[in-house]
């Protein structure tokens, strides 16, 4: 199965999930994938061993599509269970943070369209007993299916993923400390994002959990500038915001801030793991000033920056 039309009409906070099942030592768990990180899904792959294998989990590599290398996870060994040895495995293909990924599940169901408001955030113990590997629930049919954070899961097996700040780089002296809202549905992302844009002192964050808080704390905002006569960039100066979220996606929020007559003088920048040539159109279509992919913070810090820094002199 190929990848088709991953895409949806944008800004509907609506998205299509691959559902898959592990078999774990007796018992058979779901889970769902953003078929926007799918490229395909087919069969098992033979691999070729990689020297010095970080995880158990990982399997091999073996060539793709225009000749690239991508390494193979077995997601049963990576939850701690038996390797996956059904004769009809299937392999599903992903692409985020620009390197594509394979994950060897023990089967494939459905795709299914929903919208963001049917995906629960996980709770405090769910979190826990996952390793913040869940980023989401959903109840369908007659089960439960864990949306799982495939980047925390990678960047556990190659460290060298993970979102990172590379304090090396130089900073050229600001002038200006600028109010950010910063909205992502990770605490660990939240975490970096929070202590690495602040430390530097140019930056200071409002951070909400998901696009539906981030709207409701915008709402406060427009109030007080609709009530006072003012300008929306005397409390704020700029938005950024992952894609995928419980309640309200990112490109959903977008396109609300620049509908609405008060608040779309706020820039707005996505700051995702799926970036790539078909989603940044679609950011480009709810009105998003600029797109920047995970995981490099640095070009965040100076890229957001730039850009805020440019949207005020234009003005």
């Amino acid at each position: 199965m190929s990848q088709t039309h991953i895409l949806l009409e944008t800004g509907t906070n609506e998205l299509e999930i691959v559902e898959f099942y592990v078999n774990l030592d007796g018992y058979e768990a779901h889970y769902g994938l953003n078929v926007a990180k799918v490229v395909e899904i087919g069969r098992r792959q033979h691999v070729t061993s990689m020297p010095e294998m970080p995880h158990p989990a990982v399997l091999g590599a073996f060539s793709h599509r225009n000749g690239r290398i991508v390494p193979l996870i077995d997601m049963a060994r990576y939850l701690g269970s038996a390797a996956i040895s059904n004769e009809d495995a299937k392999v599903i293909v992903t692409e985020f943070n620009t390197v594509c990924t394979a994950f060897l599940v023990s089967g494939v169901n459905r795709i299914y369209r929903l919208s963001w408001t049917a995906v629960e955030a996980p709770g405090n113990f769910l979190q826990n007993v996952s390793q913040s590997s869940v980023t989401g629930v959903v109840r369908l049919e007659d089960r439960v299916v864990f949306l799982l954070d495939l980047e925390a899961i990678v960047a556990e097996l190659n460290p060298t993923m993970a979102i990172r700040f590379d304090a090396d780089e130089t900073t050229a002296p600001r002038e200006r400390t600028y109010n950010i809202l910063h909205v992502d549905d990770s605490s660990s992302i939240r975490s970096l994002v929070l202590d690495l844009l602040t430390r530097e002192g140019y930056f200071k964050l409002e951070q909400r959990v998901n696009g539906l808080e981030a709207w409701n704390y915008l709402q406060q905002v427009r109030a007080k500038c609709e009530q006072n006569g003012e300008s929306p960039t005397k409390y704020l100066q700029g938005v950024i915001t992952d894609i995928e979220m419980p309640s309200m996606d990112g490109l959903a929020l977008c396109k609300h801030i620049k509908e609405d007559n008060i608040l779309r003088e706020l820039p707005v920048a996505i700051f995702s793991s799926m970036i790539n040539e078909s989603l940044a159109r679609k950011c480009a279509s709810v009105g998003a000033d600029a797109q920047f992919t995970k995981p490099d913070l640095k070009a965040l810090s100076i890229k957001l920056y730039d850009l805020i820094e440019q949207h005020f002199k234009a003005g």
